[in-house]
Order: C-alpha cells, then sequence, then structure tokens
C-alpha cells in the first residue's frame, strides 16, 4: 500500500458513523480518511475562531503556556506551533466536539463510555512549517489486555499537500515498543515506509496514539491548522489513567455541555445530535453543567 488511493475513505457527507470495513482498516492500520466532517458554514466558523486564536499567539505569549514555540523551518526564528485547551477558547470548538458523525464512530471504537481528553490545534506557519519528527502520540498502558484503540480526531482547516501533510506507516500501531523506537530513532526524516496523506480543509483523519507519524519541515509551505480531539475509553482511564476519576466525570460534564450547545449552532439545526449514554461506574446519574472548559491534565495526573 503506498497511496491514499488504495485506503478506504469515510466521507461524513453521506455515513451517520464509519462503516465495519472502515474500523476493521483503521484497527489494522491505525489510521482512517474521513472526508467532508465539517462543511461550509462550520468549516467558516472554526476557522475564524481558530485564526483569531493564531493571530493572538503570534504575537508572543511568553507568560502563557497554552501557547508553544519553535523554531522556524526557513527564518530559525520563534513561531507559534501548537495552542492547548482550544475548546476552552472557543464557542466552534465546543460545537465541534459534539459533531454526530465524529461521536457515532468514537462510540462504535470504544464504546459508550468514551471520554475526551486532550484538544489543541497544532500549526505549521506559512514558510516557517516546523518539522515533526516520527513519533508515537504515546504508548498503550502497560498491563492493559483491552484491546480497544486510543486515538485522535484530526481536523484539518486548510488544505495540506506534500508540503504540509501528516506521514504515516501503515500498521506501526501493532508494532512493538522496541520497534517504534527504532523506526524514530533514524536520522532525517526518511519516508521508504511510509505514505503521505494530503487532506483537504473539512476533511479528518483518526490516528492511534502507537501510529508513527509525522511530518517534514516546510518548504514554500502554506499554512496549516489542525484541530485535535483525543478520546479514550472510559474503563481503560478508570484501571490505568493517567488521569483519575475526578477527571473523567469532569470532561463528561463537558462533553455533554458541548452537545447542548451544538444544538445551538445554526450549521446543526437539521442534524439529530449524538446522545450520550454510559454505564456502570461511569453512568451519569444526575447532569451537571461543567464549571470550566478547561481542567488541567496535571490537576488530575495519577500516572
Amino acid at each position: 500500500m503506498n497511496s491514499i488511493n488504495a485506503m478506504p475513505v469515510a466521507d461524513a457527507r453521506t455515513q451517520k458513523v464509519i462503516s465495519d470495513d472502515q474500523a476493521q482498516f483503521f484497527r489494522e492500520n491505525g489510521f482512517l480518511v474521513i472526508r467532508g466532517v465539517l462543511q461550509k458554514d462550520e468549516l467558516t466558523a472554526v476557522q475564524r475562531d481558530m485564526q483569531a486564536l493564531l493571530e493572538l499567539g503570534a504575537q508572543g505569549i511568553s507568560t502563557d503556556k497554552d501557547f508553544q514555540y519553535g523554531k522556524g523551518s526557513k527564518t530559525g526564528e520563534s513561531v507559534l506551533k501548537r495552542i492547548e485547551y482550544v475548546i476552552d477558547k472557543s464557542d466552534s470548538a465546543k460545537a465541534l466536539l459534539a459533531h454526530p458523525f465524529i461521536l457515532n464512530s468514537v462510540e462504535k471504537l470504544q464504546g459508550n463510555n468514551f471520554i475526551p481528553t486532550w484538544d489543541s490545534m497544532v500549526i505549521k506557519m506559512p514558510n516557517e512549517g516546523i518539522i515533526v519528527p516520527w513519533h508515537r502520540d504515546a504508548e498503550r498502558p502497560v498491563g492493559c489486555t483491552d484491546e480497544r484503540p486510543i486515538f485522535n480526531m484530526d481536523f484539518y482547516l486548510d488544505d495540506a499537500d506534500l508540503k504540509s501533510c501528516l506521514w504515516v506507516i501503515p500498521g506501526s500501531n501493532r508494532w512493538t515498543v522496541e520497534a517504534s523506537k527504532e523506526r524514530c530513532s533514524r536520522e532525517g526524516f526518511s519516508t521508504e515506509d511510509a505514505i503521505p496523506v494530503p487532506l483537504e480543509a473539512g476533511d479528518a483523519i483518526i490516528h492511534d496514539i502507537t501510529v508513527v507519524h509525522g511530518s517534514p519541515s516546510g518548504d514554500g509551505n502554506a499554512l496549516r491548522r489542525t484541530v485535535y480531539f483525543e478520546f479514550r475509553p472510559g474503563e481503560i482511564e478508570l484501571e490505568f489513567g493517567p488521569h483519575n476519576k475526578d477527571y473523567l466525570k469532569a470532561k463528561q460534564q463537558v462533553l455533554q455541555a458541548c452537545i447542548e450547545l451544538r444544538q445551538q449552532a445554526p450549521y446543526a439545526c437539521e442534524e439529530e445530535p449524538f446522545v450520550y449514554r454510559p454505564t456502570g461506574e461511569l453512568e451519569i446519574r444526575e447532569a451537571k453543567k461543567p464549571s470550566t472548559f478547561r481542567y488541567p491534565h496535571e490537576d488530575f495526573w495519577i500516572g
């Protein structure tokens, strides 16, 4: 497999959830492309709000750790590369978290007790695209025999061509820790065993936290803004962390609030809203509004 054209691709414009075949491809290869998740009005809203955050961060906010910087590939100067907790900073990001196709698909892969964990935006500034070396986002918890995947949903707000797109190594989510470390330790950004995943604005990709991926430094690259939401099966979090139960309950409140907020968005008025029905130890017995949409990971860390 050496081309995105050879892969199954989901389409949020015609599907309510990923198919069984698409889900199986994801489990085997560690990623899946989804076309048309953000349509015109929603895409415009998220682009607008994320651009406002980008412009704020581009001014340089050295005292706010939510705004992170790196060395630009062209000038070597400090450029914005990442913004954390974007759900807290934007109503359109809150509504995006509640996208029915996305949550239906997360539930299909992780079960009804899934929890939204991380949320951020990664940026490749024009002509300054910072290299993202080959890496895994994280390893699965030691001793965990639950085979349900932990993954990110990556929402592309700009076209991503070969100068800025994600590269993945299909099937590397099934490698051993040692094999992934060896591959990621090689010098340079070699792509002999990888494929590029060019996308259009509004598309998304699911990628497993253990799939080996990265992107080269920009050389005349256009702006690329990508919003990332991570999801984890609640049962795995309860047993292994890295967050405690208070965090899981708080993020359930966030998700419920985002589902309600999305129903007020004009671009979502004809949708069938997702219904979140966790059970067992994570059952929601009393609905509560979150006190905030920003729950710092370190305040709830047990890892």
